[in-house]
């Protein structure tokens, strides 16, 4: 339900049927419950080999209509060969009596102001419900934030993604402000969001206090860091880790040529350096930064100099060959960010600070409850050297 409310503000500016858009996701999940509850009964996946020595499968579908007070659900109830599959997804739907109270908090976690979610209860119920009643209802969303600021983070992540995205939020007047946020894999190589912050600009001091309270909630080995090319990134990061590796963010830094450099050369330059970050070891890395020096320090000295002269370039070459095409930028986080920002354009901006950092939260749960338990590509493979980055890291401190 990710566009719920994107379909509540285009049905608005359009005029259209709210509870036919409620009507419709609660259609989509429901269906989609069903499907993930027979996988769960089943042990096995769709079309996984293993489902046909089980002595149970899939066996297409049913239809079933099911009321609800935003009209009738059109559902496909899935089978299995043997019968024995009962669901239980509707039970909760049967059972709940508190639908609008949920609707309000789901919306006010996506950052929907309180003003704007009395006018739709009262466009679709026919009568008025104030702030302060709505208000009531969306108090629980605040524990959410701050349970989320303040959880028990595990003792050691292989990594860790720092990047800054913007979104518009309003102080008086609408502007940009840089959302912080962190992004850890684990030793198992799962994924999760683990802080973010939020300030007017971007700066080394913010970094340096978010990571500074990520080890203050239990974080005590990391093996590396990425980021971008943010003055003072290395030295903010050893103050509060001084045995953990740094890694510049290669992309950022190809960026950073191709706006230094004439049009006609950037294709040439940028394959060059491309050669650099994509090496099979150090030693490949190292002759193909030797051989891009050469070539064009004559035409871009400073240029050149600034990339040859940067002691965190080639840091990955430290890590496992299966990791390393994960951690030589910080695209992972980026990736994350833009969704973010695709899913906010519409909002155009968020009336406050509050109100944004409850939509952001929500985001990053259903971020952390996906790749929870998923393991990153390549870190299954890289787990046992892993293992002993960290024991040799321990020795070192």
């Amino acid at each position: 339900m990710n566009h719920l409310t994107t379909d509540l503000i285009e049905a608005l500016a359009q005029k259209q049927d709210i509870e036919e858009v409620f009507r419709r996701h609660l259609e989509t999940a429901v269906n989609q419950l069903l499907k993930h509850e027979l996988t769960a009964f089943l042990d096995y996946e769709p079309y996984a080999r293993e489902g046909f020595h089980s002595g149970n499968s899939r066996n297409g579908f049913y239809d079933r209509t099911f009321k609800t007070e935003y009209g009738e659900l059109q559902l496909a109830i899935p089978r299995d060969r043997n019968g024995e599959f009962q669901p239980e997804t509707l039970a909760p739907y049967q059972r709940s009596n508190d639908t609008l109270e949920q609707f309000v908090i789901h919306l006010y976690e996506k950052g929907i102001t309180t003003d704007e979610i009395a006018d739709l209860m009262e466009r679709m119920y026919g009568h008025h419900y104030s702030r302060q009643t709505v208000s009531n209802f969306t108090q629980l969303v605040a524990e959410d934030v701050q349970a989320f600021h303040e959880r028990k983070l595990e003792k050691r992540y292989v990594c860790i993604y720092l990047d800054a995205t913007h979104i518009p939020i309003r102080r008086q007047t609408v502007e940009k402000e840089a959302v912080y946020i962190a992004i850890g894999i684990t030793e198992e190589g799962t994924k999760e969001v683990l802080d973010f912050t939020i300030a007017p600009t971007e700066s080394t001091h913010v970094w340096e206090e978010m990571i500074q309270h990520l080890q203050a909630r239990g974080l005590e080995q990391v093996l590396l860091f990425i980021s971008d090319g943010l003055p003072g990134m290395t030295d903010a990061i050893h103050r509060v880790y001084p045995k953990a590796k740094h890694q510049v963010c290669c992309v950022h830094v190809a960026r950073n040529i191709a706006s230094k450099v004439r049009v006609k050369d950037r294709p040439a330059i940028l394959d060059d350096f491309k050669n650099v970050y994509q090496a099979k070891d150090r030693d490949e890395a190292v002759d193909a930064l030797n051989a891009f020096q050469d070539k064009w320090k004559k035409i871009y000295p400073r240029v050149i100099d600034a990339v040859v002269g940067n002691e965190q370039l080639l840091t990955f070459y430290d890590f496992p060959a299966s990791i390393r095409r994960s951690i030589y930028s910080t695209n992972l986080i980026e990736a994350f960010n833009k969704e973010i920002k695709r899913y906010v354009k519409r909002k155009e901006q968020f009336s406050n600070e509050d109100a944004l950092e409850r939509f952001l939260v929500t985001q990053f749960l259903e971020y952390n409850q996906k790749f929870g338990i998923r393991c990153h590509r390549g870190f299954d493979q890289a787990k046992p050297e892993l293992l002993h980055m960290f024991e040799d890291q321990q020795v070192q401190a």
